[in-house]
């Protein structure tokens, strides 16, 4: 059984940045929980598990994290 394997923010935007990973792979590798709250995401909405679907979640909680530390609730 395969150990699921998970990244700082920092080592994750290195390897998007070094080409090692896609947005997919971002998800994926950032938290047990972001992974399920992504297949929700895609499943709800009638989208495909896929790089721009990857790319506009995190777009959302990038979103999200924003709304929240203006709210004073981050």
């Amino acid at each position: 059984m395969t150990k699921e394997k998970f990244y700082t923010e920092e080592e994750l935007v290195e390897k998007v940045q070094t080409g090692e990973f896609g947005w997919l792979d971002y998800v994926n590798h950032h938290s047990r929980e972001w992974k399920q709250e992504y297949t929700v995401y895609c499943k709800s909405r009638g989208l495909s598990i896929n790089e721009e679907t990857a790319e506009a979640y995190i777009e959302l909680k990038q979103q999200q994290l924003e709304e929240a530390l203006e709210n004073g609730d981050a």
